[in-house]
């Protein structure tokens, strides 16, 4: 049975929207990994207000995780358009900090209004952008019923 115009359209994907937003979180992961592999002292003061001090090296292993997240996300904005799946797995990706950043306000001991603001965005930004990916993974091709 032929579906409706306003249904197809409806079902479209904009590529470029999905590029663009697999972009902005590259680069937002990568420049994470800059500051804490290189400077961070920076990342302790803009947070925290404290100086560096990190013994168990937390911070470090935390950046190394967003590193994974960038290295994940490229390999998907090169590879998505002919298999869809990345799509799904960087949703999940986005999904598993959902909580991360609000339990680190919670147990922080000293955090700037900088470091709350940020953090406590990040859940519901990796959240949205989560759903983003799982539904841009839908509408990237035809729905299961319709596969042979």
């Amino acid at each position: 049975m032929p579906r409706e115009p306003a249904l197809e359209r409806h079902r479209m994907i904009n590529k470029k929207v999905v590029d663009g937003v697999l972009v902005v979180l590259i680069l937002l992961d990568v420049f994470y990994d800059i500051v804490i592999f290189f400077s961070p002292e920076t990342w302790f003061h803009v947070m925290h207000g404290t100086p560096y001090i990190d013994p168990a090296g937390l911070l470090r292993r935390t950046a190394a995780g967003w590193a994974a997240f960038a290295l994940w996300q490229t390999v998907a904005l090169i590879r998505w358009k002919e298999h869809r799946h990345w799509l799904m797995l960087v949703a999940g990706i986005r999904w598993t900090e959902i909580f991360a950043d609000w339990t680190y306000v919670y147990f922080a001991q000293s955090i700037t209004p900088m470091g709350r603001l940020g953090l406590l965005a990040a859940g519901p930004i990796n959240l949205i952008s989560g759903w983003f990916f799982y539904r841009s993974y839908f509408k990237a091709g035809p729905p299961d019923s319709d596969r042979t």
